[in-house]
């Protein structure tokens, strides 16, 4: 019985062990943070708001909704794979926004560089 215990703590302590270990980009700034998610995301919102600029056309402003989606890579590079809408406007302009995101530190895969994919929806 006691062997059977010990096989049983060998098998599922390897099973801990073997499942990655994975670590968010950090956005400059959050390197302190007590949760760096949390930061990045409040982070990230500030730059929407800061950097975001509004499309006009015919003397008035032009709004839409946009999914973006965009990859933190390797080297805490922004790389923009996407901005769908239906507004050709805001579309360049969501764009335009996401190139000004900061570099940053990369988010890791048991401990090496690894890609990071980000994908939501605005309404500007």
């Amino acid at each position: 019985m006691k062997k059977l215990l010990v096989i049983a703590c060998f098998f599922f302590g390897g099973i801990a062990t073997a499942q990655a270990q994975q670590t968010s980009p950090v956005w400059p700034g959050c390197e302190d943070a007590e949760d760096k998610s949390e930061c990045f995301n409040e982070k990230l919102n500030a730059h929407v708001r800061e950097h975001y600029e509004y499309p006009m056309k015919e003397n008035a402003y032009v709004r839409g909704e946009v999914k973006v989606s965009f990859d933190i890579n390797e080297e805490g590079k922004v790389v923009v794979k996407s901005v769908e809408g239906s507004e050709p406007l805001v579309n360049e302009a969501a764009r335009e926004m996401l190139k000004k995101i900061p570099d940053m530190k990369p988010g890791t895969l048991n401990g090496k560089p690894d890609s990071r994919n980000f994908t939501t929806t605005y309404r500007f």
